[in-house]
Formats: C-alpha cells, sequence, structure tokens
C-alpha cells in the first residue's frame, strides 16, 4: 500500500503506522469525580489548548453549552483530538449526571477504550457502578485514574478495594501514591521502579523521576510483587516467568498490561490530583500504552441489508467504507451536525453516500474535525477517525451510512425509556410554529427525549430522563431557539401492563351503501418478561388473513398499545399473537385491520388484569451522621426501601429504591434536614406495580375509565 504522508497540527505518520497510533477514549465517571477537570489537564499537557480552564470558573474548553458553564456541571459529550508523543487521542468527555446517560450510552459504543475517573473520597459511587455497566455492555477496555487525591479523606487503597467489591474488576494499581491529602505529592511507578515527584502549583507544576525513597521500597516492593502475581492469575506466560523466576523486562510487562487491558482481563490503576495538575502525564502514557487502538479490537460486525446474514469491516483505510452515526447536534450556523465513528474505508467530502438504515443515498456537505464547538474542515476521514458532518438530511442517530457497493447496517443503540414528563405550550401564536420546529430538532438530537400528543386534552407532552434534563431542554428553546413556553409541574411516566393471558376478538365492519370496510382478527395477549415492551407475533398459516395485511394488524397493535386502558399510560411487557381472524375480498383493507387490531388490544387490556407501573430508582444519600435518624424518617416517609447504610470517609451513605413519584422536591427538604450539608443521586432503576390505593387516586385523577 502506498504510504501517503498525512500531515495534522504539524505531527506527521505514514498511513501505515497511523491507524496503530490511534486511541479513541471516553472519559467517563459519577458527576463531580473530576472528568472535564482532567479532560483539560490532558488536552494543555498535549499542547492542544494554552491555558487551563475551570469547571468551577464556567472557562472549561470542554464545557462550551451556556447551560454547563453556568451550572458547572458537563450536559452533552464534546469531542477534541490531541496528540502524545507520537499517538493521535480522540477524546469524548461524558457527562456525569444521570439525566444525561444517553450520552455516555453513545460514546462507549464508537469507542475503543476508556478512563474511568474515580474520587478518592468517593469511591464508587452509584453513576460510577452505572458507567461501569454499560462499558461491560459495549466491552470497553478501560483504565482507572482515581482522582483528588489530594482531597481530606482520600484513601487510594480502599477505592481500589471498592473497585473490585463492587464492579467485580481486577483492579491492578500500577502505581501507589507518595501521601495523600496536603501531603500528596508524587507517584511510584510499580513497573520501572522509579518515584515520579510533582513540584510547583497549578500550570507550573513539573515532575522528576528520581530513585524510590528508602522508606517506601518495602512497600513499592510489596506492591510490585502483587501487581506480577495479579499478572500471573490471568497470564500463564507471566506465571512460568514469575515461578522460575526468570525477569521480566518493564517494557515486557506494558505489554502484558496491554494485552489483558484489551482482553478485558484486568483493569489498570492509577492515581493523581487533577486540580492541582498531578499525575497528567502518566495517565497520557498509560492511555498510549495500554488502551487500544482500532486496529486491536475485533472487526466491527454488521448485517447484510438483503440477505440478513452477518458481515464483517476491518478498520482498513482499503475496506469498502461504513460508520455508525452516534449523535446529532443542532448548530446555530450550520443546521446540524451529525457526528460519525468511521469503521473502515475512507470518507470524502463532497462525495454521495449510502444509509442502508434508511434505504437512501445521501451527500456529504463538509467534514469536520471537532474540537468541543470549534470546527476544522477536512478533505477525508479515515478508518478509525471521529469526525461530524453537515449536509445529512434524513440520517440519525443509530443509523449506518456506507459504500453503496457493499451495503452493511451495523448494530444500532439502545436507550433508556423516560421516566418524567410534563406538558408545554407555546405562550404567544408567532412561538405555536417556532415550537414544533424546535421540539423536532431537540427530539432527533437526544434519543431520550420523546414528544407525544394527548389527543384527549389537547396538550403537547414532552418526557425526559429526571427534571434536570427537561430543564435543560426548555431553557434552550428560550436561548437556542428563541421560543417562550410555559410548562406545567412534572409529572411521572407510569406505564400498563397485564398480568394474565386473555383471548381478545377485534372486528371492524362498516357498511355505508358502496364499498365497505372490514377487518377481523383474534389475539392470544399475555404477560411477557419485565423490560421486553411489546412482542407482535403473526401464527397465521393458511390465509385466514391475507399477507398483505399483517404489518396494519402489527401497527394498529403498536399504537393502541400507547394509550393503556386503566388511566391512558403506554403499555409494556405484553406479548400479542395474531392467531386467527377473517377477511373480505372486496371490503378488506389496510386501515380496517388497524381499527381491528386496536379494538382487540383493547378488549385484551380490558379483560387481561391490567395494573399500573411506576418507575423505580436506585437512591444514595450522603448525610453526616447526626442527621441519620431525621434522613430515614424523611425516606420512610416516602416509600423508600432501604437496603444499606454504610460508611463513607466522615458520613453515611443510605442506599435504597425509591418511587420516582415521591421524589420530587426531595432536593429541598433534604438540605432542609441536614441544613445544607447532606447530597443525594439517584437513578432509574426498573418499573414495579403501584401499591393499590395510589394507584386508584392515579385512575380517579386521570378520569380516562369514564364511559369504558
Amino acid at each position: 500500500m502506498a504510504q501517503d504522508i498525512l500531515t495534522i497540527d504539524n505531527v506527521k505518520m505514514t498511513t501505515d503506522s497511523r491507524i496503530e497510533n490511534i486511541r479513541n477514549i471516553g472519559i467517563i465517571a459519577h458527576i463531580d469525580a473530576g472528568k472535564t477537570t482532567t479532560t483539560e489537564r490532558l488536552l494543555y499537557h498535549t499542547g492542544k489548548i494554552y491555558k487551563i480552564g475551570e469547571v468551577d470558573e464556567g472557562t472549561a474548553v470542554m464545557d462550551w453549552m451556556v447551560q454547563e458553564q453556568e451550572r458547572g456541571i458537563t450536559i452533552t459529550s464534546a469531542a477534541t483530538t490531541c496528540f502524545w508523543k507520537d499517538k493521535s487521542i480522540n477524546i469524548i468527555d461524558t457527562p456525569g449526571h444521570v439525566d444525561f446517560t444517553a450520552e455516555v450510552e453513545r460514546s462507549l459504543k464508537v469507542l475503543d477504550g476508556a478512563v474511568v475517573i474515580f474520587c478518592a473520597v468517593g469511591g464508587v459511587q452509584p453513576q460510577s457502578e452505572t458507567v461501569w455497566r454499560q462499558a461491560d455492555k459495549y466491552k470497553v477496555p478501560r483504565i482507572a485514574f482515581i482522582n483528588k487525591m489530594d482531597r481530606t479523606g482520600a484513601n487510594y487503597f480502599k477505592v481500589i478495594d471498592e473497585i473490585r467489591a463492587r464492579l467485580g474488576a481486577v483492579a491492578v494499581p500500577v502505581q501507589i501514591a507518595i501521601g495523600s491529602e496536603n501531603k500528596f505529592s508524587g507517584i511510584i511507578d510499580l513497573i520501572t521502579m522509579k518515584a515520579v515527584i510533582f513540584s510547583g502549583e497549578d500550570e507550573n507544576v513539573s515532575l522528576e523521576v528520581r530513585e524510590i525513597p528508602e522508606e517506601l521500597k518495602a512497600t513499592a516492593s510489596k506492591h510490585r510483587h502483587d501487581l506480577i502475581e495479579k499478572l500471573g492469575e490471568v497470564d500463564e506466560t507471566v506465571m512460568e516467568r514469575y515461578i522460575h523466576e526468570k525477569g521480566i523486562y518493564p517494557n515486557e510487562i506494558r505489554e502484558f498490561i496491554r494485552k489483558l487491558t484489551i482482553s478485558g482481563k484486568i483493569v489498570p490503576i492509577l492515581c493523581g490530583a487533577a486540580s492541582k495538575n498531578k499525575g497528567i502525564q502518566p495517565l497520557l502514557d498509560a492511555i498510549t500504552y495500554y488502551l487500544p487502538s482500532p486496529v486491536d479490537i475485533p472487526p466491527v460486525k454488521g448485517m447484510d441489508p438483503e440477505t440478513h446474514e452477518e458481515i464483517t469491516r476491518r478498520p482498513l483505510e482499503d475496506e469498502k467504507f461504513c460508520g455508525l452515526i452516534f449523535k446529532i447536534k443542532a448548530d446555530p450556523f450550520v443546521g446540524k451536525l451529525t457526528y460519525l465513528r468511521v469503521y473502515s474505508g475512507r470518507l470524502n467530502s463532497g462525495e454521495y453516500v449510502y444509509n442502508s438504515s434508511k434505504d437512501t443515498k445521501e451527500r456529504i456537505g463538509k467534514l469536520l474535525k471537532m474540537h468541543a464547538n470549534k470546527q476544522e474542515i477536512i478533505d477525508t476521514a479515515l478508518a478509525g477517525d471521529i469526525v461530524a458532518v453537515v449536509g445529512l438530511k434524513k440520517t440519525i442517530t443509530g443509523d449506518t451510512i456506507c459504500d453503496e457497493e457493499g451495503p452493511i447496517i451495523l448494530e444500532s443503540m439502545h436507550f433508556p425509556e423516560p421516566v418524567i414528563s410534563m406538558s408545554i405550550e407555546p405562550k404567544t401564536k408567532a412561538d405555536q410554529e417556532r415550537l414544533g420546529l424546535a421540539l423536532n430538532r431537540l427530539e432527533e438530537e437526544d434519543p431520550t427525549f420523546k414528544v407525544s400528543y394527548n389527543k384527549e386534552t389537547g396538550q403537547t407532552i414532552i418526557s425526559g430522563m429526571g427534571e434536570l434534563h427537561l430543564e435543560i431542554l426548555i431553557d434552550r428553546l428560550l436561548r437556542e431557539f428563541n421560543v417562550a413556553a410555559n410548562v406545567d409541574k412534572p409529572h411521572v411516566a407510569y406505564k400498563e401492563t397485564i398480568t394474565k393471558s386473555t383471548r381478545a376478538v377485534g372486528k371492524f365492519i362498516q357498511q355505508t351503501g358502496g364499498r365497505g370496510q372490514y377487518g377481523h382478527v383474534v389475539f392470544d395477549i399475555a404477560p411477557a418478561k419485565k423490560g421486553e415492551g411489546i412482542i407482535f407475533t403473526s401464527k397465521i398459516i393458511g390465509g385466514a388473513i391475507p399477507k398483505e395485511y399483517i404489518p396494519a394488524v402489527k401497527e394498529g397493535a403498536l399504537e393502541a398499545s400507547g394509550n393503556g386502558y386503566l388511566a391512558g399510560y403506554p403499555v409494556t411487557d405484553i406479548e400479542v399473537k395474531l392467531i386467527d381472524g377473517s377477511f373480505h375480498e372486496v371490503d378488506s383493507s389496510d386501515i380496517a385491520f388497524h381499527m381491528a387490531a386496536s379494538i382487540a388490544l383493547n378488549e385484551g387490556l380490558k379483560n387481561g388484569g391490567s395494573i399500573l407501573l411506576e418507575p423505580i430508582m436506585d437512591l444514595e444519600v450522603l448525610v453526616p451522621e447526626n442527621y441519620l435518624g431525621d434522613v430515614i424518617g424523611d425516606l420512610n416517609s416516602r416509600r423508600v426501601r432501604i437496603s444499606s447504610i454504610e460508611d463513607r470517609a466522615n458520613l453515611k451513605a443510605i442506599r435504597g429504591h425509591a418511587p420516582l413519584s415521591e421524589m420530587f422536591g426531595y432536593a429541598t427538604q433534604v438540605r432542609s434536614l441536614t441544613q445544607g450539608r447532606a447530597t443525594y443521586t439517584m437513578e432509574p432503576s426498573f418499573y414495579q406495580e403501584v401499591p393499590k390505593n395510589i394507584a386508584d387516586k392515579i385512575i380517579e385523577l386521570s378520569g380516562h375509565l369514564k364511559g369504558k
């Protein structure tokens, strides 16, 4: 293959080594663990920025949205590219707040590796567990960085024990800290057996490699022995060398760690204090040493759109082009930015691509390399690259674009269902049209934001992952889209399901003098497993209903499931089998079968022992011990099932399951009970049946059963 020379930010690489020198990584963690702060330091040390931004001051480069700068939190994942030594590192900084979990989900889908950041004081927190599970789901190799080693209460080895116990990871420290809290002054590299001492402050921090201080030599030797032993437990070669006391060179240890990290067998652990600029260069080294390049992970798998056979694409430039759309972003200047991970081949600006998910062709207007909200126009994107595209009109999150001569559909992404809703209406007539357009743009951007229309009340309903999620979106409506709107108080997104199997018949027959309407279906409807949604299957054999009407039957059943029997909430976790029916040679139509299916489903819900389901949240409250009793009393009054109370530094950590409906306004209440000293986090966990006395009130308030 010809060795084209690429020049990016004055770094030259041949295309032979280019892909091997790419690292596509995400920075993921619980809220406030220091993701954005760490990312800012990574960018500073790689020369991408020349002044370190601060999250607390609203000057962080990666938190570029106005709402992020005002609140000091990350809301949207931001992408950038930087260079360390001979490696090109594409970094995506993700949100920590659970309301924006979709940003983490879609980022992990397209990344090859991740840096998981833990707070040295807080340890493994609820959202740490969530992002870890998401990384497990996509089999993303990761390294861990234990941050805030300079904070009071920092405990490096306690956090490592929590990573092992709570996350089930084979956590392998490759560094140990020299001191902690205000005495944190450096690290010992267990691979080279050298001390790295930090001196100076902030942007003027320098590091010096020295011999290990005498008083720490015994500790360092013990932990190096543990490191080799841990590697030996998962790799026979290391064990063989270790047992026979054959020496292992530092570069060999790194190779073993790299191999075992990429295969997901171990997680290397590092430490530092990002806000003080300590431990960042060793972290950059670890990213390049241990996290995979696109060629180190298995080739991406997909499906042939015609034969449905599994096919793969290798991350090579001479393969046919394919890429996955993982994010859409409204942009005030170009209209719509479409973020793309290129898995194989090359993509050129101005050419046409095939959207295999939509069976349509689209033209690439511009290709952009992103640095947060700043853009650099490029001519070509190659295998392994993460870029933004301007000009794609019909393409949405999860779609595959590829070469029409070699079509492939890559596996899409699955996002959690919204748990909270509110009605919204424009303030003026002028706002009405703008509101519809703006909501469409936001829904296209965010797969966890849903817009629906309640026919009974005439209201537009918006749904999302939490109060903060909807608050941010409403703020964006006003600032970005110049739409003024009134919203009501948030309410819970309940669901309905059935508790017993039933058979239901639906007939839609109309005679109006001319051609009539005739549709007749018979369903067997049964409860499905939790989380399965609506499963529709046709068991029609022998033409009781012609094949061409089956899609209309399915569509009618799915549409009817959006409006449950008890209180009008969406139906979930039911299995609908079409087992029989009949048709009329002249009068049958798609509409008739659509209506018949809707009638049958409503009948089935009525006779299937329908119940209401409510979202239950995983809750953790951190509270000083002297307020523990008051906080527990309040939680009990909110129907919270407490599962554990643990010590966390100098606080008590209460964990339990809380019905979302009982948690509105909890932030104010818990602050009031503890003089502002308690904090809490909450994330959706599962749906369960609403207690009967509460369900009766919800049904009565909805008035939905009247007339049924």
